[in-house]
């Protein structure tokens, strides 16, 4: 697929995805969201990439949720495709065991929320901010905001952000464990790559086995979750990541991992 609103690269085992829409702060339409997905596609298929950072072109936007000048216009042309691609490519049926960072560089609104919901680790410029504003616009955050805001959030406080659209800054979202970190917006990047980088020291077995443990358990009671991880123990132990983390340890050196 050849992409108009998305900037995909690869470098040293990481994947770049880039939202380049910043004349409608990177809002996305159906186009830009197939093309999103189209680019973590290739991404959970590349066996040489390891972890991907998506974030928004410029320096004012991440996400501003869906462009919804191209939704007037497709309702009032009476148009209701059945087929749309989910929102920004992995808010919904996307299972991918690799790490997905999302570095947002400033309004993450609606969709630009769930986008950052869907993502494993999130580090933000000082002057982001969050919010699913869709009820003040007749609409609702149906592309996972109601489903993950109240399983990352204390109850009260994302019901507080759903039933008002009120919007949360950087600063308040890390202090409630919605972000990992925020930094200066020019230090976005770089701090982006730092967390890369340390996902990438890890052994690639150990990083998607343990990811797909921690999500895949979520819905199961403790003990039941603990039940399951005979077979995630003895899947890395089959992996040839597991002797040489081992053994580089025991020798005092970085290990080389196989995968």
């Amino acid at each position: 697929m050849e992409y108009e609103h998305v900037i995909y690269a690869k470098a040293h085992r990481v994947a770049h995805v880039t939202i380049n829409r910043p004349e409608v702060r990177n809002a996305l339409n159906p186009r830009a969201s197939a093309e999103l997905r189209d680019a973590f596609n290739d991404f959970r298929a590349d066996d040489d990439l390891r972890v991907a950072i998506l974030t928004g072109a410029g320096s004012q936007a991440f996400c501003a949720g869906a462009d919804l000048r191209d939704a007037a216009g497709m309702f009032a042309a009476g148009d209701r495709p059945a087929d749309l691609p989910p929102f920004g490519g992995i808010t919904e049926d996307f299972a991918c065991w690799k790490p997905i960072i999302a570095a947002v560089n400033g309004l993450a609104l609606g969709g630009g929320t769930e986008l950052a919901l869907a993502c494993d680790i999130v580090v933000a410029s000082s002057h982001a901010q969050f919010g699913l504003p869709e009820p003040r616009h007749g609409v609702v955050a149906a592309s996972g905001g109601l489903v993950r805001l109240p399983r990352q959030l204390p109850l009260k406080l994302a019901m507080g952000l759903i039933l008002t659209g009120r919007p949360m800054t950087a600063a308040q979202a890390e202090r409630h464990g919605l972000v990992n970190e925020v930094v200066p917006g020019e230090e976005l990047a770089a701090c982006a790559q730092g967390w890369a980088q340390d996902i990438l020291r890890c052994s690639p077995a150990a990083v998607r086995l343990s990811k797909r443990q921690a999500l895949s358990y979520l819905h199961l009671a403790a003990d039941e979750a603990l039940a399951t991880q005979a077979d995630l123990v003895a899947e890395l132990l089959a992996s040839p990541d597991a002797s040489e983390g081992t053994r580089a340890f025991v020798e005092r050196r970085e290990p080389r991992w196989a995968t």
